[in-house]
C-alpha cells in the first residue's frame, strides 16, 4: 500500500562522494562510514550495500540495537564498530560476533576482558581519549591503569584503536579549542607507544575534521554527513572549495524527499486556512493540501515558512502544518491536479530545495532534520 511520501537515494551520488572524500584523505587511510541515526535518515538497508559497493567495509554506529541492523544487511567481509551504548549482554554478544567497540572507563575494560575469557574470542577495543570535548573518554591520568590491565590480558584483547571525538571542527571559531585537544590526544599515543602498546588505527577524525584538519586524517576517519553528501558547514564547504578549485568539489546529495498532490480547492478573499488564523487569504487563491506533516518529519516550524516544489516551480507553505498535512498556494500555477509529484527536498526541473535550506527554515541542523525523517517513510535506491 503506497505511502504519503517516499524517499529516493542515489547511488551515482553516492559513490562520487565517496571517491570525493576517499581523494582527500589518500589511498592508505581506512574510510568508516558512519551510519547511525538509521544512517542519517537515509536507510542503513540501503546505504551499506552502497558503501560496500564503493569498497567501503567498515561501519560505525551509536549502539548494539545499531549494530546490529547493520550486522543484518553487511557482508561477514566487513567491520561493524559501535562508539556508545553498549550494556553487558550486549557486550557478549559484540565480543562473540567479532564486533568492535568503544571503551572509555575501567568498568568497561574489564567487563569486556571478563567476557572475552568466558567466550573464547578476543574483545576488539577501540580506546577513547578524554581530550577536552567531555562527553566519554578516558582521563590521561588513569593511562597507568589501563596499560596495565591490556597487557596483563592481551590474549584476550585486540586493541583496534585509539580514538577521540572533537568538539566543534565545523567551526573556525573552534580552532584553538581543537588544536589543543590534536595535542592532547598525541599525548595519550605517545603514552602507549612508550610502553610497547600500538592500536591497529589511530582515528580522530568525522566528517568536519576530515575536511577541514589535514592533521587529525591518520589511519583511519569516520565520515557522517559528508559520504550523504552533506557539509558539515558553511566553513568547511568554503574551505574545500578554495582549497580544491574545482567545479566537481561539491558533495551531491544521496537523499530526495517526494510526495503527492492529495486535493486542491478554492480558498475566497479573507478566508483563513487551517487551524487558527496564522493566514489569512488576501485574495481568492487556490491550494493544494500534501498528506505530509510533522508527524513525517516536515516541522511544525514551517508554518507559513516552508516551500515545496510542484510543476518545476517553487510554491509556499500557508496556514499551520498539521500532524497529516501541509497546504500549498498554487494560485500561479496552472494544471496542477491530485496526484502530482511533489519534491520536499530534491530537484524538480531547474528547481531545487535543499535539506539546508529546508533545515535553516525551520531552526534546525542537517543532522537533526535528516535523522528526524520517519523510520517508516518507504527509500528506494534510484541510479
Amino acid at each position: 500500500m503506497d505511502k504519503t511520501s517516499y524517499i529516493e537515494i542515489s547511488k551515482s551520488a553516492y559513490r562520487h562522494n565517496i571517491k570525493y572524500i576517499k581523494k582527500i584523505i589518500g589511498k592508505d587511510v581506512r574510510l568508516t562510514s558512519v551510519v547511525k541515526g538509521n544512517a542519517y535518515g537515509h536507510g542503513v538497508e540501503n546505504i551499506v550495500p552502497l558503501a560496500e559497493k564503493a569498497k567501503v567495509n567498515h561501519f560505525a554506529v551509536f549502539s548494539a540495537s545499531e549494530a546490529l541492523d547493520v550486522f543484518n544487511v553487511a557482508s561477514p567481509k566487513s567491520d561493524i564498530m559501535i562508539m556508545g551504548y553498549l550494556n553487558d549482554d550486549q557486550l557478549a554478544w559484540a565480543i562473540e560476533n567479532g564486533i568492535e567497540f568503544y571503551v572509555f572507563d575501567l568498568d568497561r575494560l574489564s567487563k569486556s576482558i571478563e567476557i572475552a575469557k568466558k567466550v573464547g574470542k578476543p574483545a576488539r577495543l577501540h580506546i577513547e581519549a578524554e581530550t577536552g570535548f567531555h562527553r566519554t573518554g578516558f582521563e590521561y591520568n588513569l593511562l597507568p591503569e589501563i596499560v596495565a590491565t591490556m597487557k596483563d590480558n592481551s590474549e584476550h584483547i585486540v586493541f583496534e584503536g585509539l580514538c577521540t571525538h572533537y568538539a566543534g571542527a565545523e567551526s573556525v571559531n573552534n580552532y584553538y579549542r581543537i588544536i589543543k585537544q590534536i595535542q592532547e590526544y598525541r599525548q595519550f599515543a605517545r603514552y602507549f607507544s612508550r610502553h610497547g602498546l600500538k592500536p591497529n588505527y589511530r582515528h580522530t577524525a568525522g566528517s568536519a575534521a576530515t575536511l577541514t584538519y589535514s592533521q587529525t586524517i591518520m589511519d583511519m576517519v569516520r565520515v557522517g554527513i559528508a559520504q550523504y553528501g552533506f557539509w558539515p558547514s558553511q566553513e568547511t564547504y568554503i574551505y574545500q572549495f578554495k582549497r580544491n578549485h574545482a567545479k566537481d568539489s561539491d558533495l551531491k546529495r544521496v537523499i530526495s524527499w517526494k510526495s503527492r498532490v492529495m486535493t486542491i480547492k478554492e480558498v475566497d478573499s479573507g478566508d483563513f486556512v487551517g487551524y487558527g488564523t496564522s493566514y489569512m487569504a488576501n485574495k481568492k487563491i487556490k491550494i493544494a493540501i500534501i498528506p505530509v506533516g510533522y508527524a513525517n518529519g516536515f516541522s511544525r516550524s514551517l508554518s507559513n515558512m516552508g516551500r515545496v516544489l510542484i510543476r518545476g516551480r517553487r510554491v509556499s507553505v500557508v496556514g499551520t502544518v498539521t500532524m497529516n498535512t501541509m497546504s500549498v498556494n498554487l494560485t500561479d500555477i496552472p494544471n496542477v491536479h491530485p496526484g502530482d509529484e511533489v519534491v520536499i527536498v530534491g530537484k524538480q526541473k531547474r528547481l531545487n530545495i535543499s535539506v539546508a535550506s529546508f533545515s535553516e527554515m525551520s531552526n534546525q541542523l542537517n543532522y537533526q532534520t535528516l535523522a528526524r525523517l520517519p523510520g517508516n517513510i518507504p527509500r528506494y535506491v534510484v541510479a
